[in-house]
């Protein structure tokens, strides 16, 4: 199931059917959480993946782990693909300033541990049930940054699953360079 930008189902069920994959399209909504609950509502399996287009050097693999570690533990809610912080992450004492205001940077507060910090990633895979639950509230599924945060809020177990280096997140161009170079190197 994939969920396209409104007016756009039928490029992108072209592109996707053209490449071979047999996956219905619906139309996405005006936010992430709006594009997620469109597609959750054709949904028919007991398991459901959520996957963005951000991520494009997503392996078979990951996704097929991130299901099985959720098939493997019928407690949990959902499982995330995330990668352990590697940098020293700094709190600041005020938000991050605007770009209008950058003669005020923010301070540095303190220095958090990293031991217990991962960087959450798609593929995130959830119990259908308990994902359409954790989108019944639209307002604080707008507020939402993932679904996991929505299924964590209804209380829900989330587990992780480490994700390689390489599923990286295409946001900028040196982004999208360096995707390029690793989709090279991955068809050589």
């Amino acid at each position: 199931m994939i969920a396209a930008p409104p007016g756009h189902e039928s490029q992108v069920e072209e592109a996707v059917t053209g490449g071979g994959l047999k996956l219905a399209v619906v139309a996405g909504g005006a936010t992430r959480a709006e594009s997620v609950s469109s597609a959750l509502a054709a949904v028919e399996s007991e398991l459901v993946a959520v996957h963005d287009a951000a991520r494009p050097l997503v392996t078979r693999e990951l996704i097929e782990a991130v299901l099985a570690r959720l098939d493997a533990r019928p407690d949990a809610a959902g499982v995330i693909a995330a990668a352990p912080l590697t940098d020293t992450v700094k709190r600041a004492s005020e938000p991050r300033p605007a770009a209008e205001r950058p003669e005020r940077p923010p301070t540095v507060a303190a220095t958090e541990s990293r031991d217990h910090l991962w960087a959450a990633q798609t593929p995130q895979a959830f119990r259908t049930a308990a994902l359409r639950e954790a989108h019944t509230d639209a307002r604080r599924a707008a507020a939402a940054t993932d679904d996991a945060m929505l299924v964590e809020q209804a209380g829900g177990v989330v587990l992780i699953e480490p994700a390689p280096a390489r599923n990286l997140k295409v946001t900028t161009p040196d982004d999208r360079r360096l995707a390029e170079l690793l989709l090279a190197e991955r068809r050589a």
